[in-house]
């Protein structure tokens, strides 16, 4: 394994923002420096600088070049200190009228630059407690995980992407898994998701939380499943709990918990074209046929609750019955989880407790904006997360396009948080350009929805890129987009000179230099 692994962008610097109600806070952000405009006029060369653009940063101390990296013994445990005799969670202080160190690091992280570029925005600290308080917006962040830099998820926040990674007992190994943390922090994963589900579990766990600066979740089930041998009958509250508790003390900021199954749902899903596609979902399903009760999860769901709050753990409500095709799409299966996940935003919100929604899944086009407005009415505007949804079914190995479009529409109608879907999805483990395809597909779909959405300054970066195209200032083009190295390599490949064209149209048919060109003249006139 690498031990000094390190992360780089072209043409960037890692600054980073002070806190004003908490100085001590230092928000990392990075920072892309732009070449002057140059403009020639009756031969004169005139030279007009360029702001840098702020851009919301996800790499961590990966990019601080300050910052000796070692991965055995883990990054700088930024929040340690912050509130050390803290025992409540984030949305126990924001109901209390506290706003925690936390609360301003989120908003200095969502308006990047907006104050020095005249933007206004209505993200304050204040607002940040509010939304938190209300349960329309989450943080998640167990106090044992002091290694990961507070985000958001909410509806009123930059949409967000979870990049999911994880063995499996066919394919992958622990520093495998540690390097696609650190490959997903590097393109834009704003939270990671461990699926483990082979060897080492604790010890692959272990690893990705202290070497990863984005909260991690996780689906406890998979681990208590292994505990058991596999045996769903053998599956028990005694040894979820126990899971529960390991895990909280790992430090895991979120857990997807599938407790939304109720028995009397359970045969909904038999008559499906796809039947039940969650392996979670799959599991407590029968579970729950095989004892004839309700399942554990639901009967123990105070339980959960107490768990999650000591370490302020987050909890996802996962969507075991969703859509596994776009023919079972929005059906009373689906329909009756997520009525049943309502009552228990509730019962979650009376303890404190962070929580979040899961949705689909396969979801046509048409069928998608029902999906978020029944969300928002049964689950009380809590955040919503969903996998795509994927508008097809005919593209295998081309899923993180079907499912980008979904997500991107999703997205704009009010999802908080998109988790991203690789091109091997139905097909196999990613690998690390799966899941660097799969982000950037995802980071351009939420990015999609945060200008459809007007969130405060969400535009300066494609307005920055858009004016050095016209430019022809190819390299800050580069240093702007999603993915500077590829589109660099595109560029380079065909256009070695770097002139005021480029292939696709050549010299003479360059609509942007003809422009150019007549600007001059109109000017000169």
């Amino acid at each position: 394994m690498n031990q000094n692994i390190k992360i780089h962008y072209p043409h960037s610097e890692k600054i980073y923002l002070q806190g004003k109600r908490y100085p001590f806070l230092r928000v990392g952000m990075r920072r892309v420096s732009l070449m002057p405009t140059v403009t020639v006029t009756d031969g004169k060369e005139t030279r007009h600088d360029n702001a840098p653009v702020f851009i919301y940063d996800t790499s961590g101390p990966y990019s601080d070049p300050d910052v000796d990296i070692d991965l055995e013994r883990g990054l700088p445990r930024l929040r340690e200190t912050w509130m050390p005799e803290r025992k409540g969670t984030q949305r126990y202080y924001a109901r209390y009228g506290i706003v925690t160190p936390e609360m301003e690091y989120v908003a200095i992280r969502e308006n990047m630059n907006n104050e020095a570029l005249g933007i206004s925005s209505y993200i304050t600290p204040e607002f940040v407690r509010e939304e938190v308080a209300a349960g329309r917006a989450v943080i998640p962040c167990n106090h044992r995980h002091p290694e990961a830099e507070p985000m958001i998820i909410g509806d009123r926040f930059l949409v967000k992407i979870n990049t999911n990674i994880g063995n499996s007992a066919l394919s992958s190994n622990l520093e495998e898994e540690v390097e696609k943390a650190v490959w997903s922090c590097k393109w834009g994963g704003d939270t990671l998701m461990d699926l483990s589900t082979g060897s080492h579990i604790h010890e692959t766990r272990e690893h990705i939380l202290r070497n990863c600066p984005v909260p991690v979740g996780t689906v406890p089930l998979y681990q208590a499943f292994e505990k058991v041998n596999e045996k769903i009958a053998d599956l028990s509250w005694d040894v979820y709990r126990d899971t529960l508790i390991e895990q909280c003390e790992q430090g895991v900021d979120y857990f997807t918990i599938h407790c939304g199954i109720r028995l009397k749902n359970v045969h909904y899903a038999l008559d499906r074209l796809t039947g039940m596609v969650s392996r979670g979902g799959s599991i407590i399903s029968s579970w729950c046929s095989m004892h004839q009760q309700e399942s554990f999860l639901y009967t123990h769901f105070d339980d959960i609750c107490d768990i999650c709050r000591r370490y302020d753990v987050a909890i996802s409500l996962g969507d075991g019955l969703r859509p596994g095709s776009i023919h079972d799409a929005n059906d009373r299966a689906q329909f009756a989880e997520l009525d049943t996940m309502g009552e228990l935003v509730q019962r979650a919100w009376d303890k404190d407790v962070q929580v979040f929604i899961e949705g689909p899944g396969h979801v046509p086009l048409q069928k998608i904006r029902e999906n978020v407005e029944r969300e928002q009415e049964k689950c009380h505007r809590a955040p919503f997360y969903t996998l795509g949804p994927l508008v097809t079914d005919i593209a295998p190995g081309y899923d993180h396009i079907t499912s980008a479009i979904g997500a991107a529409l999703i997205g704009w109608a009010g999802t908080s948080m998109l988790c991203y879907v690789t091109p091997k999805e139905h097909l196999a483990l990613p690998d690390l350009q799966d899941v660097r395809d799969g982000i950037i597909a995802y980071k351009i779909a939420a990015h999609a929805a945060d200008i459809a959405k007007g969130h405060p300054g969400a535009m300066v970066r494609d307005n920055a890129l858009s004016k050095a195209r016209y430019d022809f200032r190819w390299i800050d083009q580069f240093s702007l987009s999603l993915d500077p190295e590829r589109s660099q390599a595109i560029y380079q490949a065909a256009n070695p000179q770097q002139g005021r064209f480029c292939t696709m149209c050549g010299p003479n048919f360059c609509a942007a230099r003809i422009s150019h060109t007549l600007c001059e003249e109109t000017f000169t006139k």
